[in-house]
């Protein structure tokens, strides 16, 4: 059914790495390594397995069929009875799957797979940090038009600007280092979560039962199993984990919306490669195609996200499977989406443009509303009420920009019509100082691009790695 139609996420965005954890063959290869080590476990702690039956079980785990899979799921309409037949037959001895449940086949193994591509996300993450705070570094002095509601506001910077993504970024991979600290493997518990079939197996030893929970547990790499569960892990876990993707997908969604608004004013450019073309029908096109491509990332994780939402607290009893169906798609996905999200975001860190002449006749062109602020409180200081004042900046603030707009001037003349208004307690000479102190007006803009980069340096001075990572080539 449908084998001909490829995974788009899969084939065209994601990066072999992370495909390989969650494809069919690597996810089999898994799911046979996973009953291995069982029999191991098993074996060691007692329970009858020959060593015959486990080196053959090892010598044939590299031959997946999946399509000879799926015959034996069409007669058996289920899925792990078919995998367990289809390795037996290949091995020739049935000593799988002993003591277990389904569950206990796959929840354990996706959990598995979702630790492991948690890991490459935070690579990922890191070395978007990394960029992050390189290029706030470079930019940190080139001061810009700070924006609220789209509208110029007051100064800042650049390397400001893309400091407060990257800080943002910087708290999603703190909840993602919590999150791998703290998720609980579910554990071998059996068909209900009491562990009654392994315990039969090991004539109810309890000690045996705990020591090959610990076994399992080391294997698959985690530090935490969880103790009482049905015959599924409670699906709230898989919405924490889509939940610190989704929030890891925010801030390289807003910093790539924001750099298509200053691309549209020819301020920066996510870059455009030698031969690439922008448009079919225009050929002067140079289109933020890579942002807009992060964007839609980021809307498919919005939708994973509502669908692992849907599933926590939609548990009965002991456990269904009305939500595999949305698991097989949501937990891969979810992670093909953020792992081609980052390598995109990376791509376009590498790649981005800054022009420094169109931002600085942009800054120049709005720079007395840009300081308005603080020309109210120099006015305050002067001794007129901060309403009264406020009433003044705005009348004659309008006045221009509607001059502007008009055509009537073909300059801002702001500080000219201050200076000329007997009400304003600021005469012109005073205006033209105040003007040319501009440069002091960023605040504390400078310092916290500081802080930010420090904060960085510590990051890749525990993960040398960061350095020598490259996305895959973007089509």
């Amino acid at each position: 059914m449908g084998s001909n139609v490829k995974n788009v996420l899969a084939s065209r965005y994601a990066s072999n790495e992370m495909v390989s954890i969650w494809n069919e063959e690597g996810k089999i290869l898994l799911e046979r390594e996973f009953w291995i080590a069982v029999m191991k476990a098993q074996k060691e702690l007692g329970v009858n397995v020959p060593f015959e039956a486990i080196e053959s079980y090892e010598k044939v785990k590299n031959k997946i069929d999946p399509q000879s899979i799926t015959n034996r799921e069409k007669t058996l309409r289920h899925d792990v009875k078919a995998r367990i037949e289809e390795f037996c037959a290949l091995a020739g001895y049935e000593h799988i799957h002993k003591g277990l449940t389904s569950r206990d086949l796959t929840d354990n193994v996706e959990q598995y797979q979702v630790m492991k591509s948690l890991k490459i996300i935070k690579l990922k993450v890191m070395k978007a940090l990394s960029l992050f705070a390189e290029k706030a570094s470079e930019y940190k002095d080139l001061v810009i038009a700070a924006r609220t509601h789209n509208v110029t506001a007051q100064p800042t910077t650049l390397g400001k600007r893309l400091s407060c993504f990257g800080e943002e970024l910087l708290l999603a991979l703190h909840k993602l280092d919590d999150l791998i600290v703290s998720y609980p493997l579910r554990g071998v518990k059996g068909a209900v979560g009491t562990v009654l079939d392994l315990k039969t197996i090991f004539n109810n030893d309890s000690e045996k039962v705990k020591m090959f929970q610990t076994k399992i547990a080391r294997y698959l790499g985690f530090e935490n199993v969880m103790n009482a569960v049905g015959q599924v892990y409670p699906r709230s876990l898989d919405f924490d984990v889509v939940a610190v993707l989704h929030r890891i997908g925010s801030a390289p969604s807003s910093f790539c919306k924001t750099l298509r608004l200053m691309a549209g004013h020819e301020l920066v450019s996510e870059g455009f490669q030698k031969g690439q073309v922008g448009s079919s029908a225009m050929p002067h096109k140079m289109n933020s195609r890579n942002c807009e491509r992060l964007n839609g990332f980021f809307v498919l994780l919005s939708g994973y996200l509502d669908m692992a939402s849907r599933l926590s607290g939609d548990q009965w009893n002991e456990g269904d499977v009305s939500c595999s169906v949305v698991r097989r798609v949501m937990l891969p996905d979810s992670f093909f989406a953020l792992d081609g999200l980052l390598d995109t975001l990376i791509t376009i860190l590498n790649e981005m443009a800054v022009f420094k002449n169109m931002i600085d006749l942009e800054t120049k062109k709005n720079l007395p509303f840009l300081v308005t602020t603080t020309l109210l409180m120099e006015a305050v200081s002067s001794g007129i009420g901060r309403e009264k004042a406020h009433e003044i900046i705005k009348k004659h603030s309008i006045n221009v920009i509607n001059d502007l707009r008009s055509g009537k001037i073909s300059e801002n003349d702001l500080m000219n019509r201050l200076a000329l208004d007997s009400e304003f307690p600021m005469d012109k000479e005073k205006l033209d100082l105040f003007m040319k102190n501009t440069g002091n007006y960023l605040g504390e803009a400078l310092i916290q691009v500081d802080v930010f980069c420090n904060s960085i340096r510590q990051i890749e001075n525990n993960y040398p790695e960061i350095k020598t990572y490259t996305p895959q080539k973007l089509i």
